[in-house]
């Protein structure tokens, strides 16, 4: 009777589990989920998160990565509201950068400024950014390629980086046509590139304080630091054609990365905060997830991963995240700040993690809408 009880038990759990897993993705639902998220961020964006004690400035790194991924959601039709909240925040911020001259994650708000630039054409969105990258190419820092805690940062130190600043200087080129642009930034990213990268695991370490360090007897890879990699490649490749030199870099390691990717995806659908760590870190994160979720999905839509392959794996994730937002709207299991694995909340969240989901909306949509 006892063994009975047991298969029907796990007969349902399978049923179930089967059931989430092959659920249908609908175009209008992922867009309802996404402006339901959306909209909960806008009316909460001036809170604090994390445990601050003040709200983040709006042309921080939290708020660059927001906006990375409320573009895409105005890009989509009706998002004329969504186009009219960012514009605001440029013109509070009058069109400039963060404080820090060198510092990549004070670059990333120019992400939405090039994106808003492409909408409305004023020169004046873009014109401080060019200024401020013009001194930099023309007074290099002089620090170098680690970060040596935290003493260095500079450059792009980190793995994480290379999601705030490659981007910008990739659309900066695109617009003026000057190569100047293109040459630093592809210099600057094969130097963290051969500092971070792990050829054998084809991830990347957050910084050179990981590399050589083990957990429970495997390598430290952050999910939300590899996250910001995988989906800054995206980025960075929608700036240049398919065929160049420049596109042909990126999508080497972005196809490295895919591969290894599917691999390590846990059960559930989401990624683990370590990623070769699935049993020591099983509890969900939001913003490492949304980002492969954008990341393998915009793979499939630009011809880049094979369907059949990744498809399931896109829909497993995202059937994952959308069991994460609450009924109001909030997106939980968003990892606080940090520069490692550690701890999510289902009711806690991050402005950034709000951007990634939005990202992996906008290319999750384009994947299913096509199916129909």
């Amino acid at each position: 009777m006892k063994i009975f009880k047991l298969i029907l038990i796990l007969t349902v759990l399978i049923g179930i589990s089967s059931s989430a897993e092959s659920q249908t993705i609908k175009p209008k639902s992922v867009k309802k989920e996404m402006k339901k998220v959306a909209n909960w961020q806008i009316e909460h964006f001036r809170e604090t998160y994390s445990g601050r004690k003040k709200p983040h400035h709006i042309a921080a790194w939290t708020n660059g990565a927001l906006y990375v991924g409320m573009v895409k959601l105005a890009q989509m039709k009706g998002g004329k509201n969504y186009y009219k909240w960012l514009k605001g925040i440029g013109e509070e911020q009058n069109w400039k950068l963060h404080n820090r001259k060198y510092h990549a994650d004070d670059h990333t708000i120019g992400q939405m400024y090039f994106e808003l630039y492409r909408k409305y054409g004023d020169d004046y969105m873009i014109k401080p950014t060019q200024e401020s990258f013009d001194y930099i190419i023309e007074n290099p820092s002089k620090q170098p390629i680690t970060l040596d805690k935290y003493k260095h940062l500079e450059r792009w130190t980190w793995c994480d980086a290379l999601f705030m600043a490659p981007p910008v200087w990739a659309k900066l080129a695109k617009e003026t046509g000057d190569k100047k642009y293109t040459n630093f930034m592809m210099k600057e990213f094969e130097a963290t590139r051969n500092h971070l990268y792990d050829n054998e695991e084809d991830l990347f370490y957050r910084d050179n304080s990981y590399i050589g360090t083990l957990d429970h007897g495997k390598k430290i890879f952050w999910a939300r630091g590899n996250g910001w990699v995988f989906g800054g490649l995206t980025l960075i490749m929608d700036e240049y054609e398919p065929g160049t030199k420049e596109y042909e870099y990126f999508k080497n390691i972005y196809l490295k990365m895919a591969k290894k990717l599917i691999k390590i995806q846990t059960p559930e659908g989401h990624w683990a905060m370590s990623l070769l760590n699935q049993e020591i870190y099983p509890t969900s994160e939001a913003s490492g997830t949304s980002f492969f979720t954008f990341g393998l999905a915009w793979g499939i839509n630009n011809g880049l991963l094979d369907k059949e392959t990744y498809k399931p794996h896109v829909e497993k994730a995202w059937n994952a995240l959308v069991g994460y937002i609450t009924k109001d709207g909030m997106l939980g299991y968003v990892q606080p700040i940090g520069a490692a694995p550690g701890k999510a909340w289902a009711d806690k969240t991050e402005v950034y993690g709000t951007g990634a989901f939005l990202a992996a909306g906008s290319e999750v949509y384009k994947m299913v809408k096509q199916q129909q």
